[in-house]
């Protein structure tokens, strides 16, 4: 029983995974050129699927993969497909492919898909569109990147504000236009001005006499073209919206952002804050070559080793110190340490609480304050026993005492820097993701050498 439990867990653990045996299979199938066999197993496969496995296997059999199956490409699989390699797909297929592939996009995916391509592939996929769809692309292209302009679909379904729940479902059974996937009818004015908006839901719950404003949602708000997109996905996710539409400069209707694009951009949004969190650089992917991974990290390792020797200038003031009482040289690295790892955890919550805008000026006083007590009860801890540990080990009571004393200053230190750089950078309008964890780490270093040697020469000296 146990052992099918637990086959069970495994089974669980890898639902959502590439199963590693079945690219096993597609790449025997490459290495034979058995495109048929190629076909049957790529084929039951979500395009996410397939985005994911073009990812995970390397350049050469990616490509040899290409010239066997890319005619079975489509447009949801080149969205899915990590930027980074996005390009060399889109060179590997043929013309005609890729044209089929791009006309059953909506406007918005294909906007994402051209917009950071090089302008030879830009062409190449405008020119396969219709005449109407891409001046809706181009025109799409003309609003700042990372724009609600850049992130809405023009296919927009409307319904004047006059219209009963008859004559809307009427009209959404006689077009074959509309898109693959939508949720509200947006109620407009004579002059194309957004006024309300009515979920399939409750459009196909209504009576047919009854006038769409009075089913209209509560939810209903628009967005500006040119608000930015990080602000857009916080909206989403804030008043839980499942699409709103996308106004200009004149209130008028322009197109309509759907959840699934929103929060695509708070999942980017996310994975830029970690990425730039750790120093990786935010276009960081695995299918990155050993050179563009090294330009990426290099600049962040070297302002690392820059800061080191800052920490290292204020060891070397104490040089005497530490020649007389050797056992400095074994303790220091703690206290470092653990600033270090204080200053990280405070700095994660403060991020976060920034890019979630829970952090602000009218509560950044009491979460300053929550920090430096959290700080101060955990370096009274950590003093207490780090003040035992100097009087066992080392036999020297007021050893004990100096490094629990500069344990407590550098976690309180550490507690108030995580919260208080990022509030500072935040306030220059700098990335508090980008440079907060170079600074914390800086300020934790040099606060415990500089706490712990300059105690350790005026008690113990």
């Amino acid at each position: 029983m146990a052992d099918e439990r637990a086959a069970q867990d495994d089974r669980e653990e890898v639902d959502y995974e590439l199963d590693a045996d079945l690219v096993d299979q597609i790449l025997e199938a490459v290495e034979a050129a058995d495109s048929a066999r190629l076909i049957d197993l790529i084929e039951p496969l979500h395009a996410a699927d397939v985005a994911d496995l073009l990812e995970q296997i390397g350049g050469a059999d990616r490509r040899a993969l290409l010239r066997l199956w890319g005619r079975e490409i489509d447009g949801d699989i080149l969205t899915e497909i990590d930027e980074a390699i996005r390009e060399e797909v889109i060179d590997a297929l043929p013309r005609d492919v890729l044209a089929e592939a791009v006309r059953e996009l909506d406007s918005d995916d294909v906007v994402d898909l051209i917009e950071d391509l090089e302008e030879p592939q830009q062409e190449a996929i405008l020119g396969a569109l219709e005449d109407a769809d891409r001046a809706a692309v181009e025109q799409s292209l003309t609003y700042p990147e990372y724009s609600a302009g850049r992130l809405m679909q023009r296919e927009v379904v409307t319904a004047p504000e006059h219209w009963t729940v008859g004559e809307a479902i009427d009209f959404l059974r006689a077009e074959e236009w509309l898109p693959d996937q939508f949720y509200h009818i947006i109620l407009v004015d004579p002059r194309m001005h957004p006024v309300g908006y009515v979920t399939l839901g409750r459009l196909l719950s209504s009576g047919r006499v009854v006038p769409l404003r009075d089913i209209t949602e509560d939810s209903f708000r628009t967005i500006s073209v040119l608000q930015e997109e990080a602000d857009v996905a916080y909206a989403f996710n804030q008043y839980h919206l499942i699409s709103a539409p996308v106004v200009d400069e004149d209130d008028r209707l322009v197109g309509v952002i759907t959840i699934d694009d929103a929060m695509a951009v708070l999942d980017a949004e996310h994975e830029e804050d970690i990425l730039r969190f750790a120093g990786v650089g935010e276009d960081s992917s695995l299918s990155d070559t050993v050179l563009e991974t090294v330009r990426q990290r290099t600049p962040w390792l070297l302002v690392n080793l820059l800061t080191a020797n800052v920490a290292a200038v204020v060891i070397s003031q104490f040089s005497g110190t530490i020649e007389a009482i050797v056992a400095l040289a074994a303790l220091m690295p703690i206290v470092a340490s653990m600033g270090g790892n204080a200053g990280t955890q405070s700095l994660a919550v403060a991020v976060r609480a920034l890019a979630t805008k829970s952090l602000t000026s009218s509560n950044a006083g009491r979460v300053v304050r929550r920090e430096a007590m959290v700080g101060a009860i955990n370096g009274l801890f950590f003093a207490l026993i780090m003040g035992a540990v100097g009087y066992l080990a080392y036999g020297s009571a007021m050893l004990g005492v100096v490094l629990g004393m500069a344990m407590l200053i550098n976690l309180v230190v550490a507690a108030l820097a995580g919260v208080l750089v990022p509030l500072m950078l935040e306030r220059f309008n700098l990335d508090p993701a980008l440079a907060s964890g170079t600074f914390v780490t800086t300020m934790t270093d040099v606060i415990g050498f500089f706490a712990f040697l300059g105690l350790a020469t005026l008690i113990l000296i």
